[in-house]
Parts: C-alpha cells; sequence; structure tokens
C-alpha cells in the first residue's frame, strides 16, 4: 500500500512544484549528536539554530510516533537574466542567491501544505504530519542526505547531482511509514576548493562550519560588524554564495523553474545611497517578500555603508555625514563614521575630521565612541 502511495505522492510533487523528494526512516540521527555538541561548546553556533539539540536528533521528541521523513527540495536560480543597468557613480548592492524572489520559506511551505492536503486525501484522517523549513528542529541537510536527495558536501549544503546546491530544502514528518531511499555517497572526493575559497575560513571541511565566522551570519547580525569582516564582505549585503560559486558540481547550473523565484534586478542589486534613508514603510514594500529581510532593515542598512567603503565611493560621502549628524540608531552611525575614514584614508579632510569630532561629543554608547574616535584618528594620521 505504501510503495503505491509512494509512487502517487512522486508524482504528485513534481505537479505542484517540487523538483526533488525523497523518503527515510524517523530513526534518530545519532551521528549528529557529538558534532552538535561540539559545535556549541565550541562556539560555533549562529544563535539562529533551534535551541535543544535533542529536539534535533530525535524525531520522537517532537513528534508523537514518528514512522517516517518526506524531504523535498526546490530548485533556485543562479544567474540573472537581466542586471540593473551600470550608471557612473551610482554602487549598487547585492542579495546572495537564496534571497531572490519570494521568502523560501513561503514557498516551501506552501507546497508542502499542498502535497500534505494530497496525501490526507489519500489516505485515513488518523494520518499526522508535521513540516518545516530551515527553522524547525530537524538539520534540514541530514534529513536530505539520508532520504537520498544529495549528500552534504565540504562547505556543509547539500548537493544534488541535478541542480547542484542550489536547492531549498524542506521536511515533513509523518507517522506513515515509507520504505526509505538510499543514501549519496559523499562526492567531494579529494576536492577542498569551497575551503579554500571561504574568505574567513569559516568552513572546516568535513561538512561543519564556524558559523561565527561566515559571512552570511555576519551579513545577519544586528550589531557592530567586527572589523575583520568588513573589507571581506565586499558588497554582497545579505549572505555568501562564494563557496558555491567555486564548487564544481554548480558548473553550468542555472534551475529557472518557478517564476516566484525569478530576480527582480533592482531588489536584487539594489542601489546603496538610497538604502541609508529608506523609510520603515519602503523598506517593508520592497524587500519584505525577500527572505533577506529578515532581519528587519537595520542589518541591511549597515551593510550598505560598509559597500560603499568598500568601494571607496567619495561621492557618499555627503549621505554618510548626513547619517552620522541625524541617524537615531548609534549603530548605523559609528558604522558611518568608519566608513567615512575608509572612504578619506588617503586624503583626509580637516573639516570632515572637525565634524566628526563635534558629533562624537555626543555620543554616549561605548562601542560607538571607539568606532568614532578610531576613525577619527586613522584620519588624522593622513593629514
Amino acid at each position: 500500500m505504501t510503495l503505491a502511495l509512494k509512487e502517487k505522492i512522486q508524482l504528485k510533487a513534481q505537479e505542484i512544484g517540487i523538483d526533488k523528494i525523497g523518503f527515510t526512516h524517523a530513526e534518530p540521527f545519532y551521528d549528529l549528536e557529538d558534532k552538535l555538541h561540539k559545535q556549541k561548546e565550541k562556539g560555533h553556533t549562529s544563535g539562529f539554530e533551534h535551541d535543544v539539540i535533542e529536539e534535533r536528533i530525535y524525531p520522537d521528541r517532537i513528534f508523537s510516533k514518528p514512522k517516517s521523513i518526506i524531504a523535498i527540495a526546490v530548485a533556485y536560480p543562479s544567474k540573472m537574466g537581466t542586471k540593473p543597468p551600470r550608471v557612473k557613480g551610482e554602487r549598487r548592492g547585492e542579495f546572495a542567491r537564496a534571497s531572490w524572489g519570494t521568502d523560501y520559506h513561503d514557498v516551501l511551505r506552501d507546497r508542502m501544505d499542498r502535497l500534505i492536503e494530497y496525501i490526507r486525501e489519500e489516505t485515513s484522517s488518523e494520518t499526522e504530519f508535521k513540516p518545516m523549513v530551515d527553522t524547525g528542529e530537524l538539520v534540514d541537510v541530514a534529513v536530505a542526505q539520508r532520504a537520498g536527495l544529495g549528500f552534504i558536501g565540504r562547505n556543509g549544503l547539500l548537493i544534488t547531482k541535478e541542480f547542484g546546491s542550489y536547492v531549498y530544502l524542506g521536511e515533513i514528518i509523518t507517522n506513515i511509514e515509507f520504505d526509505p531511499d538510499e543514501e549519496v555517497a559523499f562526492g567531494c572526493g579529494d576536492c577542498t576548493r569551497c575551503v579554500t575559497a571561504c574568505p574567513t575560513g569559516a568552513l572546516l571541511g568535513d561538512g561543519r562550519m564556524n558559523a561565527q565566522k561566515c559571512l552570511s551570519f555576519q551579513t545577519q547580525t544586528k550589531g557592530y560588524m567586527p572589523k575583520e569582516y568588513r573589507r571581506r564582505m565586499g558588497h554582497v549585503i545579505y549572505g555568501c554564495d562564494i563557496c558555491q560559486i567555486v564548487c564544481p558540481y554548480n558548473k553550468g547550473i542555472d534551475s529557472h523553474f518557478h517564476e516566484e523565484m525569478e530576480p527582480e534586478p533592482e531588489k536584487t542589486m539594489p542601489l546603496l545611497k538610497p538604502l541609508l534613508t529608506i523609510s520603515n514603510k519602503e523598506f517593508k514594500e520592497t524587500y519584505g517578500e525577500m527572505a533577506g529581510s529578515w532581519r528587519g532593515k537595520k542589518p541591511l542598512q549597515r551593510n550598505a555603508i560598509i559597500a560603499l567603503a568598500n568601494y571607496r565611493d567619495r561621492t557618499a560621502i555627503p549621505e554618510l555625514l548626513k547619517v552620522v549628524d541625524q541617524d537615531p540608531r548609534p549603530m548605523i552611525r559609528g558604522t558611518a563614521a568608519w566608513a567615512i575614514s575608509m572612504i578619506l584614508k588617503r586624503e583626509a579632510n580637516p573639516d570632515v575630521i572637525f565634524f566628526l569630532e563635534e558629533a562624537l561629543a555626543k555620543e554616549t554608547d561605548p562601542e560607538t565612541i571607539e568606532e568614532f574616535t578610531t576613525a577619527i584618528a586613522s584620519m588624522k594620521e593622513n593629514l
């Protein structure tokens, strides 16, 4: 019975826009236990993960009498069909690929809800389901690997044969028992391109990472970004794709299967200067449907300031001075002061220094005072 049902589900999955589906048992993920505890002990977690490690390992802690887990993958584009026009003096930032189009959490939840509705129709009222995407208890890549969707690469991402690592993952725990699919063997071999290319050394080479060092994590924090990551951030204001770009499995992969995942050029590569003063309403209307908006506008505004500094964009100085003078948030003011000192590093302006000194006298936050003080000292050295 479940074999016939499994085949029906596989066909339905294709029909509703699920690009890959796999089935596995609901036994605990014993191999994760030691790894997850060690990551936490070493401070390698991001803080965005589910807090209770046991609930990430034992499906029966979060679901009554689980029998199977259904894993799904939805492929997303890796290239933009059309990029915004290049205009002299207009610098743009960029969102990483996983934030292109509509928020993938919403897309996958919709796909899974439709799949669950279909399975309910094909079974009895006693069937139960628990869907989750990214923010759920289970480790998405571990479920997907065990369900045969692909293997976990050295960069910690699931790598599929058909779509490389450019896939969103979700899973559904159920009390229906399905025959499990076969796992996919590790396929990285001796390749360490992702580890070598990682600009911060976040990848440990065995599928684990120090999330605190990952640029994707750093672009999503709300406080000051540590100085050692600012230059390495470049102009990507949300996320990081470097370990995916260099992966041989992603060569030539560019999946355009779902309209809601298509990137809108002006959103995925936004002008940086307008971001500095965007209102909450404008931000929500423009970026609210993107996954990259989940932390609000503050981290993205900070990152936009850092990107302007990395561009050494002198035309941004008036806007940055305005931020220093008028923005109500200390962290944004301090980052702007730092950016000004980076842009004017080789040609310091006494008037700008005086302006920053006057602004510094009004600051009370210790971190912000340090940012201003360092910025001013750096500029004075070059007078």
